[in-house]
């Protein structure tokens, strides 16, 4: 490793040690602050109960991947990773108090402001924190130059995501290829031109002028990737190789290894690890407090519907869950039929089907109340595309491209494509194709932020009742 390389690593590593130590100190800042609450509290209490804190949080931060470097990434990500580490710290910390009857000692107003101004105070830290580190690349401190090699889209692309975000620390160095100029992108004004050929790029890596490198030859530019390579292993130079998966429908992409050989993601599941735990637990409470609300609006719908027309009061439908396997569908019945065969016709507007109690449960959407059960037992979550018949699952898995892939995560009472225009009745194929773009765009983009906000977006469309019927 260079010495400008092992000067980052080690200011990225500083960096996260100071992280812990702030965080450390904020645990036992806010809970010398709220034990100012309970007057028979000592000092002891405070470093016993600091130790267990710092103790738990690093724990779990760690294994939470909060203590690492999160250059190049957006503030935003770094943010929810905090709340989400102390989120779990506290159950921990209240178990092992109800445990030792060491929660007995303190008042609620003392463990309520110490579990919500700590993680406040974390947060405006890292704010801060980052606010120093962009000051500080500003005026060249921690700072590389990179060189882009391919005059092409991707590599302008990788340009822009790096210009758009200056906490990287990176500074443009210029563009290389030794393509002639109609083989290449036209570099927009901000990048300037073309600075040089290969040969030219490995002169300056050798010199130290550039200090990364990052390839967006296209993969089929095996041969020459391979020379360069070569060529730049006679420097300090680090490199990076970025391939141009953009030629394929990404649906969620990460590294991982299979017994020692690299692999990257194609299509995948993006709810794994920490964040796949919190979804579940988001399902859990969440799904748990709205059965619990909606408990007696269901008994007089169940009541209703038996009233009003003859026929089962639920009407369970076969449909693919996660990994496309069959799933049992809670939900109301609101037509004078069942259909749960090879061949299931959409509700239309007017439909005879539909029952007069029925047509008011689709338009609020109260007919979907019963899939919390789904919720609950694992086969559904809150937000997630929208599950369609087995019937429909075979006839557009034909027709559109990437159309199972919706079923890499569970299906949802709600989803993206629900309040972005794409509730109920698909009655052309570019409907139904808009709304697995949707379904696509979610699992990518998916964030629990996302998922809060396609939750309250959702009351707005019921309120609405658009295309509901």
């Amino acid at each position: 490793m260079s010495p400008i390389n092992r000067g980052i690593s080690f200011s990225e590593s500083l960096l996260c040690s100071v992280h812990r130590l702030i965080d450390a100190a904020i645990i036992c800042l806010t809970l010398a602050l709220a034990l100012r609450h309970t007057a028979e509290a000592t000092v002891a209490d405070l470093l016993t109960i600091a130790a267990a804190s710092i103790i738990v949080y690093h724990v779990v931060a760690d294994l939470s991947g909060l203590y690492r470097s999160w250059r190049g990434t957006r503030l935003r990500n770094e943010l929810v990773r905090v709340v989400v580490a102390w989120a779990y710290t506290v159950p921990v910390l209240l178990g092992l108090g109800l445990v030792t009857q060491y929660n007995a000692e303190f008042s609620y107003t003392t463990k309520l402001f110490w579990i919500f101004t700590t993680p406040v105070a974390m947060l405006l830290a890292r704010i801060v924190m980052r606010k120093i580190q962009q000051r500080m690349r500003a005026r060249g401190f921690n700072t590389r130059t990179y060189a882009v090699c391919g005059v092409n889209e991707l590599g302008i692309q990788l340009a822009r995501n790096i210009q758009s975000a200056p906490e990287m620390g990176l500074r443009l160095a210029g563009f290389y290829d030794d393509r002639p100029a109609e083989r290449t992108a036209d570099l927009p004004s901000e990048f300037g031109t073309r600075i040089g050929d290969l040969d030219e790029l490995v002169h300056r890596a050798r010199l130290g002028t550039v200090e990364s490198v990052y390839i967006t030859f296209p993969m089929r530019a095996e041969d020459r990737i391979r020379t360069l390579l070569e060529r730049l292993a006679d420097s300090a130079v680090s490199v990076y190789i970025v391939p141009d998966f953009f030629v394929f429908e990404l649906l969620h992409a990460r590294w991982s290894n299979a017994g020692g050989l690299p692999t990257v993601s194609v299509f995948e599941n993006p709810l794994y690890g920490v964040d796949g735990l919190m979804k579940r637990t988001a399902d859990l409470v969440l799904g748990s407090l709205l059965l619990a609300a909606a408990a007696l609006p269901m008994l007089i719908i169940a009541l209703l519907i038996k009233l009003t027309s003859p026929g089962p009061v639920f009407f369970r439908q076969k449909r693919y869950g996660l990994d496309g396997r069959e799933i049992l569908v809670w939900k109301f019945r609101s037509m004078t039929c069942c259909d749960n065969g090879s061949t299931v016709k959409q509700a239309t507007l007017g439909d005879d089907r539909v029952t007069p109690l029925g047509r008011v449960l689709r338009r609020t959407s109260l007919d979907e109340l019963p899939q919390l059960f789904n919720v609950l037992e694992g086969t559904m979550s809150l937000v997630g595309p929208r599950p369609h018949a087995n019937a429909h699952n075979e006839q557009y898995r034909t027709q559109i491209g990437g159309y199972m892939l919706r079923h890499k995560v569970k299906p949802g009472i709600t989803g993206l494509a629900q309040v972005s225009g794409y509730r109920g009745e698909t009655e052309t194929l570019e409907k139904m194709a808009q709304r697995v773009a949707c379904d696509h765009r979610y699992i990518r983009e998916w964030s629990f932020g996302l998922d809060l906000k396609i939750l309250f977006k959702t009351l707005r469309v019921v309120v609405a009742q658009a295309n509901a019927y």
